[in-house]
């Protein structure tokens, strides 16, 4: 039975499919403004076993179906015309990653194909002390773990459930694993946990981990926070510097989206990413792949491309490259959010950050 030619959909909830180009393959691919687009965040579920307030509604979340995530096959077939396209290094994300069955041979999967290498996680760590070990063995290079709070009681609140003793167990075996280098991630929200700027970035000066501090994003189910509770990293670096002094500024790689500063004298650094006061796509290297099998362009934007489809239509690993390349291509500038251009399909927990 013959199957249908490849098709796209851009973005996902607004045009039909339609064929897309031909792209050469003996160069990585670039978009239309010239960056080179080397860096996947892969959703591996849009399920959590927490509900933290920046990223969920309280109510009325829907997940979806299990046969509309990726499988394990799927998904490595997208990791390989990924890899021939020409990106070089692999996030996981969820939800949370760790919820993802057979994660360590997943992990030990992607980090052997050719052209991968560097595959790191995002995760709220509930299941790292168990994991960090077998990940490491696996490839897994190094891990991000989001930590709002070093209070129980507001942990809590703002986890809505979330254990820290949990959390914090699993920040300590994924360094003693050699998860290396350790890097913390806070979403600072003005009300709830802007007290404690100063207390979490004090954990640069005993641990050599670099702690982030992340402005709210104003994505679907908590776009209302956003609105009163974003607080700009000038106000940040300004609280930090009055109890430590003046910070100074860190090596920064071009492709981070970090502004990365160290307090005098600390052994770890300090990280500011400012998606909405202060952006940075001109060094945009990144693209996301959903749980549902679709190239999210901008974290920002709905814009998407439909790989699922393509892949259940038969397709080869040569033919998902060519899309991923037009996906590349099309890929926006960056976010509209000056003029008032929402992201309106998908919720933070459906794309990982």
């Amino acid at each position: 039975m013959e199957r249908d030619p490849i098709k796209a959909t851009i973005p996902l909830t607004f045009f039909e499919p339609r064929e897309i180009p031909t792209y050469a393959t003996d160069e990585p691919a670039r978009d239309s403004f010239g960056r080179r687009i080397d860096y996947l965040r892969v959703s591996l579920t849009d399920r959590c076993n927490m509900r933290c307030v920046y990223c969920m509604p309280a109510v009325g979340m829907q997940f979806a179906p299990r046969p509309e995530l990726l499988t394990n096959d799927e998904l490595l077939l997208v990791i390989q015309a990924a890899a021939a396209a020409g990106f070089r290094k692999l996030r996981l994300t969820g939800g949370e990653p760790t919820l993802r069955q057979d994660i360590v041979e997943l992990i030990a999967a992607m980090k052997a194909v050719p052209g991968i290498e560097h595959v790191a996680m995002t995760t709220n760590a509930l299941r790292l002390r168990r994991l960090a070990g077998p990940l490491k063995e696996a490839g897994l290079d190094r891990v991000n773990v989001s930590i709002d709070s070093l209070d129980p009681v507001k942990f809590r609140q703002m986890t809505r459930g979330g254990n820290l003793d949990e959390v914090w167990a699993g920040i300590q075996a994924a360094d003693e694993a050699g998860l290396h280098p350790i890097k913390l991630n806070a979403v600072i929200v003005r009300g709830m946990n802007d007290d404690e700027v100063v207390q979490l970035a004090a954990l640069t000066t005993r641990h050599p981990w670099e702690f982030r501090f992340i402005e709210v994003m104003p994505l679907t189910g908590v776009a209302g926070l956003a609105e009163e509770g974003v607080i700009s990293t000038a106000e940040l670096i300004a609280r930090i510097e009055a109890h430590f002094g003046a910070l100074t500024p860190y090596g920064q790689d071009p492709a981070d989206p970090a502004r990365r500063y160290r307090i005098p004298g600390a052994p770890g650094k300090l990280g500011f990413i400012s998606a909405v006061t202060d952006p940075f796509c001109a060094t945009c290297n990144r693209m996301r792949l959903t749980a549902d099998g679709r190239l999210h362009l901008c974290l920002l934007r709905d814009d998407e491309v439909d790989l699922r489809s393509a892949i259940r239509n038969g397709a080869t690993v040569t033919e998902i490259e060519q899309i991923v390349r037009h996906a590349v291509q099309i890929k926006p500038w960056g976010h509209g959010l000056p003029e008032g251009v929402l992201p309106t399909v998908r919720g933070m927990s459906q794309l990982g950050g």
